[in-house]
């Protein structure tokens, strides 16, 4: 069992994405002791997925390297990856808490040369890159990935492309005998900062992700168009590789749907009027997208941005709720039908390349907590005196873009301060 220094005068964050890190830097830098624990292989979550952000159009890599320089500074952060939390039980201000730590089968002599890379063969789908594009058996996730070490995959363990990976490294940085640990910790309050999951677009059979190789969701286009990306920044279609440059975005796939996920998701209009912006900057006059939609929920100064995207005469709006999807063989091109209810004429619309606006959903769904907790009826956690101090942070606690989740773990980090600050003035 993995030895973990830890009193409830300890902040645990759970998920190290833009919520979790924003959460544990704040509680640190203001003199909390804060582990942070990642299930995966590296910090950043979803923003790492990122090609750029609305409404600046500026890219991810900026704010994360801010945060990757304050995490590397702070001496109160034990950051902790390929950690899950299997257990918790206790009160505010002394619960015990249960880690699972998975074997990355690399150690900290690793220097991302990227030898064990080059020498193993097999490939599996990239998560980072949604399964659009494959990886390599011995890994860096991403470019931006901290910490900067490479991942052996377990499914190669006891195969000859591991044996190949140890045999390459000029360092000794693969540890083939590595094993899974387990580690009891006792913190003082809680951040919850799991993050969100991109609905399931195989449920929505009308619009066929499922069966037309040309339709792909918000957060696939978004690696696409990365130059870091499956395609090296190219918009190519998944049946042919050939350019996309009449595209379609669906606002509200499987949002605001009874059927789906009943509540809005508020950023997936502004993330396809941002992508919009895509085609114009690959193909420049030649590209075309057509956002169809119920309405564009863009407030304050993002509204700006939505004026912007409707004056550039290559982009067209559909105000429809598309009703269905059909391929057409000869092309391979996704034809949308449904009413334009500005004059009620039917369509039957062909394009390139549809792309999905898919909701949010808690990474964790409700069953999964290792505690109860109070949630709504969409699965995120409510602000509940019965939580204790199990603060939710950024998506855990509601759809919210990056802006308003940084927000969020800033106010939890608080309530979480207040928390430790009380246990430590009881034992004063």
């Amino acid at each position: 069992m993995a030895e973990i220094v830890a009193t409830n005068q300890t902040i645990l964050v759970v998920g190290g994405g833009i919520s979790g890190m924003t959460a544990a830097l704040e509680a640190a830098e203001c003199g909390k002791q804060v582990i942070l624990v990642e299930k995966n292989p590296t910090v950043g979550g979803r923003v790492s997925q990122l090609y750029r952000y609305f409404p600046k159009l500026c890219h991810p890599t900026c704010g994360m390297e801010i945060n990757l320089k304050r995490l590397r500074a702070n001496k109160n952060v034990r950051l902790m990856t390929m950690t899950e939390v299997t257990g918790v039980s206790g009160d505010a201000g002394n619960y015990s808490v249960s880690l699972k730590i998975n074997p990355r089968f690399v150690n900290e002599n690793c220097t991302t040369c990227g030898a064990c890379g080059e020498a193993v063969d097999v490939q599996f789908d990239d998560e980072h890159n949604y399964g659009l594009g494959q990886r390599k058996g011995a890994y860096l996730p991403h470019a931006m990935a901290y910490p900067q070490r490479y991942v052996i995959d377990p499914r190669i363990i006891g195969t000859a492309d591991a044996d190949k990976a140890k045999s390459a490294c000029p360092v000794n940085a693969i540890d083939l005998n590595m094993k899974g640990e387990s580690a009891k910790l006792t913190v003082g309050a809680i951040i919850w900062a799991t993050g969100w999951r991109p609905f399931d677009a195989n449920k929505i059979q009308p619009y066929g992700y499922d069966r037309i190789a040309n339709v792909i969701t918000s957060v696939e286009f978004e690696r696409l168009a990365d130059p870091h990306g499956p395609t090296g920044g190219k918009i190519l279609r998944p049946s042919d590789n050939k350019e996309a440059k009449n595209i379609a975005f669906i606002q509200c796939a499987g949002s605001r749907d009874r059927n789906y996920l009943k509540h809005c998701s508020r950023i997936c209009c502004m993330a396809s009027l941002k992508q919009s912006t895509y085609v114009r900057e690959k193909f420049g006059d030649e590209g075309k997208a057509s956002i169809y939609y119920i309405d564009i929920r863009a407030i304050d100064r993002i509204d700006d941005f939505h004026q912007m995207v409707k004056n550039d005469p290559n982009v067209t709006f559909v105000k429809s709720k598309v009703a269905r999807i059909d391929e057409d063989k000869s092309t391979g091109n996704p034809v949308l039908h449904g009413v334009n209810t500005e004059g009620y004429q039917r369509y039957a619309n062909p394009h390139d390349l549809v792309v999905l606006a898919v909701g949010m959903e808690p990474s964790v769904p409700v069953g999964d907590f290792p505690i109860k907790v109070t949630v709504n009826e969409h699965g995120f956690i409510e602000q509940d005196e019965s939580n204790g101090a199990i603060f939710a942070a950024g998506c855990s606690s509601d759809a919210l873009d990056v802006n308003r989740a940084v927000q969020s773990a800033t106010a939890s980090a608080l309530r979480a301060i207040q928390v430790v600050n009380r246990a430590a003035g009881m034992e004063g």
